[in-house]
């Protein structure tokens, strides 16, 4: 890893989640200043004696800060790492109220995770809302750079659960997917590119460029439940959903969440996240991990689905 300049300081939104707790901890091992904006919902990465990562900050930023205020915490940056929001209403103002507090506070550089299939009439409820943030951020005159990314690896395992029928317990992947095929990336996939976009002693490298994150194969729910078999030692079987049967299924959520997952899927089935893109293989220097890799490298993510007596 290339160390970082010690006089640059870039700043992650997110901080306290999946993928900008990854990112955090690979700046500091580069060396790299670093400010962690959390939501206070969750706590700032440490290291594993809980000392604070070396060479960073954490500023708590509440949900409804507005941009003034979430100005103050990008002072002095000279990049900003843009996690989009995870709620609905209002997750693209906070996107843009973001964006303002960059302008404001002179920052150069913005570096925003969007998704695959990013476009003023996308599919999936969320790749809309990327595409009009990424529009918002190029109508600035902020050196920016896209990170659009697949489906996480993660993801699917949370669509499987355990069912009772006439052939016993069954462990059932249900999803409106239809046969279409998904290459899926890991966090540490993602977070690897964004440290090498960000602490690019030449930022304009970057600038105004559009990177596809994926992993390094295509699959179905079919092949994915059959990749979760094999690493958990229990038969998982793909049932593909109707819309209805998806939102019954899912009817604890919010209907936000509901809308996001489903139109994610139906996504996957039109074929617009099947592509397999070189990107994280040039910018991260390796291979992307693929799903068995993954699923390998996080027993713990997966430990939900095994059966009771093998946990």
């Amino acid at each position: 890893m290339t160390p970082a300049s010690p006089d640059r300081l870039v700043v992650l939104t997110g901080a306290d989640g999946r993928l900008g707790s990854r990112l955090a901890f690979r700046v500091a091992a580069a060396g790299g200043r670093q400010r962690l904006l959390i939501s206070g919902r969750g706590a700032a990465p440490r290291l594993p004696d809980g000392t604070p990562l070396p060479e960073s900050e954490v500023v708590v930023i509440p949900a409804e800060a507005d941009a003034r205020a979430m100005s103050s915490a990008f002072a002095r940056a000279d990049a900003v790492f843009l996690v989009p929001g995870r709620d609905r209403p209002g997750r693209l103002a906070r996107h843009r109220a973001a964006i303002d507090a960059a302008v404001l506070a002179g920052v150069r550089h913005v570096v925003y995770v969007s998704s695959i299939g990013a476009a003023p009439d996308a599919i999936a409820s969320g790749a809309r809302d990327d595409w009009l943030t990424e529009e918002y951020l190029r109508g600035t005159d902020l050196a920016w750079t896209m990170l659009r990314t697949s489906m996480f690896h993660r993801t699917p395992t949370l669509a499987v659960h355990d069912e009772s029928s006439g052939a016993g317990q069954q462990a059932l992947l249900r999803a409106p997917a239809g046969q279409g095929a998904v290459a899926t990336v890991s966090h540490d996939d993602v977070a690897d590119v964004a440290t090498a976009v960000l602490l690019d002693e030449d930022p304009r490298r970057h600038a105004g460029r559009t990177y596809f994150l994926t992993g390094p194969e295509a699959l179905t729910f079919d092949d994915i439940a059959a990749t979760l078999s094999a690493a958990i030692g229990r038969t998982i079987r793909y049932v593909p959903q109707t819309v209805e049967q998806a939102r019954a299924q899912f009817s604890r959520s919010t209907a936000t969440e509901v809308e996001d997952w489903i139109t994610l899927c139906q996504a996957i089935e039109a074929g617009v996240l099947a592509q397999v893109s070189p990107d994280v293989g040039h910018l991260a220097g390796r291979r992307a991990r693929s799903l068995e890799v993954w699923l390998d490298d996080y027993p713990a993510e997966w430990a939900h689905l095994r059966l009771p007596s093998v946990r």
